[in-house]
């Protein structure tokens, strides 16, 4: 029986070949080769968990898409942890950032174009969103100031949240603003990151962001307490716990046993 699964293992591959590719190129220290070899070992894990969970062997073509993105955040997180020791080259960070931020639109697009959606591929590509998130928001946060790692742990608080409520983790219907806000957040902190705009500018965009941010998670948390209401009145029982809140839903691919790809 087979029990290797060959997607997690090849992202663990490229993952370690891109933090060689930097040692090589532009050098990585400690920090950087702790936290990159983290990401891909903790993606690598809980990828091929979620693949034995759902009974599949190989991960659909939108699925690889995101596979490569997480290495090339794994990729960020390496350079932002050694950017604290010393300095890192920001032409670097920020064109591995931007490719990253192109490739989560063409994994939505070969999903849809495949017809390939699964609730597993939609959470993988949120945990890369939102860790790519996190990672540029304690970049920015040095240069601009702490209260920006408020927009990179928005979605962590909201989930951990869920464990106190769980009527947080209920289902509500698909919103595209979530999204947008969504790419919002890694669209500006990557101009913040390249700082190439003025400091007072930067802190502006970066404050409208954290304002969207928490008018899409306000909503989102107001929908699901009425959802919850509704619930109880009719006593239906609790919200299912099957949405992260802040995010869209489903749009995402993993063939089923024995399918092509990998």
């Amino acid at each position: 029986m087979r029990t290797v699964r060959p997607g997690p293992v090849i992202g663990l591959i490229v993952q370690l070949a891109l933090l060689v590719a930097l040692e090589a190129t532009v050098g990585l220290g400690a920090a950087g080769w702790v936290v990159g070899t983290a990401c891909g070992v903790t993606t690598a894990t809980m990828l091929a968990r979620g693949l034995a969970r759902d009974g599949a062997w190989r991960l659909g073509p939108a699925d690889r898409v995101t596979l490569v993105r997480s290495t090339l955040v794994g990729s960020v997180a390496a350079l932002v942890a050694d950017s604290f020791a010393r300095p890192v080259p920001v032409a670097v960070l920020v064109s591995l950032t931007v490719v990253a931020l192109v490739l989560d639109a063409v994994d939505g697009w070969v999903a849809r174009r495949t017809g390939t959606i699964t609730a597993l591929g939609a959470r993988f590509d949120m945990e890369v969103d939102a860790f790519l998130i996190l990672v540029l928001a304690g970049y920015v946060a040095g240069a601009v100031g702490w209260w920006v790692l408020t927009i990179g742990a928005a979605r962590y608080a909201l989930a951990a949240a869920g464990w106190l409520l769980p009527w947080l983790q209920g289902t509500l219907p698909q919103r595209r603003w979530c999204k947008v806000v969504a790419a919002t957040q890694g669209i500006v902190l990557t101009v913040a990151a390249a700082a190439l705009v003025p400091a007072l500018l930067v802190s502006v965009l970066l404050a409208a962001s954290l304002g969207l941010l928490a008018e899409s998670f306000g909503r989102e948390v107001w929908g699901l307490w009425r959802q919850r209401s509704a619930r109880l009145t009719r006593g239906t029982g609790p919200v299912a716990p099957e949405h992260q809140p802040g995010r869209d839903v489903a749009r995402r691919s993993l063939e089923p046993v024995g399918g092509d790809g990998g």
